[in-house]
């Protein structure tokens, strides 16, 4: 088993550092993969120094961070439920972060908060996530949580996001509507190394701490009466968990936008390559969607030339029919 699990951390080790050079290189101006070690290593030239280190290379690790936050908060929300179709996308989450920058996009309309959008849009995303999840909560609460009715409620939740999310959109302008719908599809905006140091810490403390909380999510996943018994703390743990999923997603969400199925395909990947065990699961499922995003990322910047199309419809094309294999193979 050890063997195996070396043998797949490696594999997607390998794959991601491809992808990696492949998206410095590729672009409207090309740059050999030699030229981008040369680069790398600090004898590049000027030129080429600053396409990599003040274009390409920023996107890129947002796109790995974005594609770890998700994956992890997949993986919690997984766990939590027991069930493989849970993410959040399907639960509101996402959706709840969309809300709030379509509100404020139609709020900041011709006023002096337009300017600062770029700065503000992410904590509006990020206060919608959480406002999202506090409300899935508090309406699925009935003496405790229960994985099913969570999922219930975080449909509807989205549901009823969504519809009002189409209510704000009627009422916008053209160019802030156009604004929206490409943030909503998966945009990778926050490309600067400003937002790479803003979402990072996110990424580095949830993500630690759900890895040590990964025993805890072994537990959660026999079932609520064998995880008390075994003398877990299970609504304290849950809710937790549940908080920390939202602040993950939200910090993805905006600085990625409407990303979808990269917390369903990443947790439920790792499950089915390294097994349920979280300790392994967990980094095995970061690689994978780190590796998904930026994979789509390649795909959206450069096969669409001359313009690129937002990433999260390259995401959704791969992840649409594998949701689909999931729902049927589940049902």
């Amino acid at each position: 088993m050890k063997r195996k699990i070396t043998i797949v951390f490696g594999i997607l080790l390998l794959l991601l550092i491809a992808v990696f050079f492949i998206n410095l290189s590729l672009g409207t101006i090309s740059i050999s993969p030699l030229s981008v070690i040369a680069t790398l290593a600090g004898y590049g030239t000027s030129q080429d120094g600053i396409v990599l280190f003040d274009f390409r290379l920023p996107r890129i690790v947002i796109a790995l961070l974005i594609g770890i936050g998700l994956a992890i908060s997949g993986v919690i929300l997984q766990g939590i439920t027991n069930n493989d179709l849970a993410d959040p996308g399907i639960l509101g989450i996402n959706t709840g972060a969309g809300l709030f920058v379509v509100i404020f996009i139609f709020f900041t309309e011709n006023t002096v908060f337009k300017s600062l959008s770029s700065y503000l849009m992410p904590l509006a995303a990020f206060a919608g996530a959480i406002i999202a999840m506090f409300l899935i909560y508090v309406l699925a609460w009935k003496n405790g949580i229960t994985p099913k009715r969570l999922i219930l409620v975080g449909i509807g939740i989205n549901s009823a996001f969504s519809a009002l999310l189409i209510i704000f959109q009627l009422k916008m302008t053209n160019q802030s509507f156009s604004e929206v719908i490409t943030w909503l599809s998966g945009d990778l905006w926050g490309t600067n190394w400003g937002f790479v140091v803003a979402i990072l810490p996110w990424i580095i403390v949830l993500g630690s701490y759900v890895w040590i909380k990964s025993r805890t999510l072994n537990v959660l996943r026999l079932g609520d009466e064998l995880s008390v018994g075994m003398g877990v703390k299970l609504e304290r743990e849950r809710r937790i968990l549940l908080f920390v999923a939202a602040a993950l997603a939200g910090a993805c969400v905006a600085f990625g936008g409407g990303l979808a199925f990269i917390g369903l395909i990443a947790p439920h990947l790792a499950k089915r390559i390294v097994g349920p065990l979280h300790q392994i699961m967990i980094p095995v499922a970061a690689l994978i969607g780190a590796l998904i995003l930026l994979i789509g990322d390649t795909i959206a910047r450069n096969f669409f030339g001359p313009s690129e199309i937002p990433v999260g419809l390259i995401v959704s094309i791969i992840g649409a029919p594998y949701f689909v294999y999931l729902l049927v193979k589940t049902a």
